[in-house]
């Protein structure tokens, strides 16, 4: 309980203190006997206490003792002796959040949660879909990691999309690879995939799924982070935790690396003068080069492949989209190669 006056001093709040004292407790006892002895000193004399008296209680006898502080010290903070800042550094908070990022779609997380279920910062689910996730839900819980059963809007907000498929992660980024570091442990035969200007993340997402279909584990591009995008990590269905996302500040650059390493570049266009994918000899190790489909390779990177390929059709149409034109490349390789 509490009330506030004003004195001489200011506002002074006073606040209502249970005393744990046990020495209080005693003396209060000692004066409560010590009324009731009187009450019945004067019972026995011939008193009488009229019905409309009541006994009034001593403010001694009350549990509760009054202790007065000044406004201004008591909205201060008592900590407990320890110092510091309450709440997380707004610093720090922008750090954590730039090395996370959030996953949805039922089948992108439970591969996530089969490859690298330590980097799980957070879960969200609907009721439907925990059956599914039971091993998840035992394994978070077991390593104290937070989950949530939420209802389909509150999931939407949490995951940013009505798509999320009954399931959001916040997990903690992956880092690009260099070069140098991917081609330490390179199979002796590899297929590696190098973008150029492809953004969209459901291409690249369509593009993740192709790749681990036809055993594809490179993907060169100037930002790695957009391979776990949400929304192509789902359209991935999976695929995503197969793929090593290889840095290149400059695209140029890396292929040289690579072709240093005994790769071949085959680079690709829809318009340009080329030889058709169907005539080609597709070597055992080689960086597959594609371009964004509205106006395709750079010419300094379509120049420097070593083989240039391009797919033969009808005409009809300019181009294929990217992620179907990765797909029909890497299937001929694949054929060619017979990795497995």
């Amino acid at each position: 309980m509490n009330d506030s006056y004003s004195g001489k001093s200011g506002k002074v709040k006073v606040m209502y203190v249970r005393s744990e004292d046990k020495s209080d407790s005693r003396n209060n006892n000692d004066r409560r006997n010590s009324n009731n002895r009187q009450s019945g000193k004067g019972r026995e004399q011939g008193g009488r206490r009229r019905d409309n008296e009541r006994p009034q209680r001593s403010k001694d006898n009350s549990p509760w003792r009054t202790v007065s502080r000044p406004v201004e010290e008591e909205s201060k903070p008592d900590h407990g002796g320890i110092s510091g800042r309450s709440q997380i550094d707004p610093e720090q908070l922008r750090r954590q959040r730039l090395e996370e990022t959030r996953i949805y779609g039922e089948n992108a997380c439970q591969a996530m949660f089969q490859n690298r279920p330590e980097a799980i910062v957070r879960a969200w689910f609907v009721q439907s879909v925990t059956p599914r996730f039971r091993d998840a839900l035992k394994w978070m819980a077991a390593n104290r990691k937070a989950y949530h059963v939420v209802d389909d809007e509150e999931l939407s907000k949490a995951s940013g999309t009505e798509h999320h498929g009954g399931v959001c992660f916040l997990i903690k980024k992956r880092n690009g690879l260099e070069a140098e570091t991917y081609l330490q442990q390179a199979p002796a035969k590899d297929c590696v995939l190098a973008l150029e200007s492809v953004g969209n993340p459901h291409n690249l997402g369509a593009i993740m799924r192709s790749c681990a279909h036809f055993g594809v584990q490179g993907m060169i591009l100037h930002d790695t982070a957009m391979l776990e995008s949400g929304a192509a990590v789902r359209t991935a269905e999976g695929g995503a935790e197969h793929i090593k996302g290889i840095d290149a500040n400059d695209l140029t650059t890396t292929l040289s690396q690579f072709r240093d390493a005994g790769y071949t570049i085959v680079t690709t266009s829809s318009h340009k003068g080329s030889t058709k994918l169907t005539e080609a000899k597709l070597p055992e190790k080689m960086v597959l080069v594609l371009g964004q489909e509205s106006d395709g390779l750079s010419d300094s990177v379509w120049e420097d492949g070593d083989i240039r390929l391009s797919i033969g059709g009808t005409g009809q149409i300019e181009s294929l989209n990217v992620s179907v034109a990765t797909g029909i490349m890497l299937a001929e390789w694949w054929r060619q190669n017979k990795v497995w």
